[in-house]
């Protein structure tokens, strides 16, 4: 099976790595920002396809969307779907 998403995915990981900032910079650009820690303890997590992951939110259930950057590990923008 192709993903059809790899070749996209693949620049959208370059260009988020090859800037990747810290936390006070993704939280202005971004708002909300978790670390490792923070989203083990906010959701579950049912896949990942960097840059994105997809996640299932503890306190109510609601499915949804975020992005990450490798290094240093942060997580942001959720999107429920």
């Amino acid at each position: 099976m192709t993903d059809v998403t790899e070749p996209l995915r693949r620049v959208m990981v370059s260009q988020i790595n090859g800037n990747a900032a810290e936390r006070e910079a993704l939280e202005k650009r971004h708002g909300t920002v978790y670390d490792s820690d923070e989203i083990r303890e906010q959701f579950e997590v049912t896949s990942f396809a960097a840059p994105f992951m997809m996640v299932r939110r503890k306190s109510d259930g609601v499915e949804g969307a975020l992005m990450f950057q490798h290094s240093p590990r942060f997580y942001w923008g959720f999107t429920a779907l």
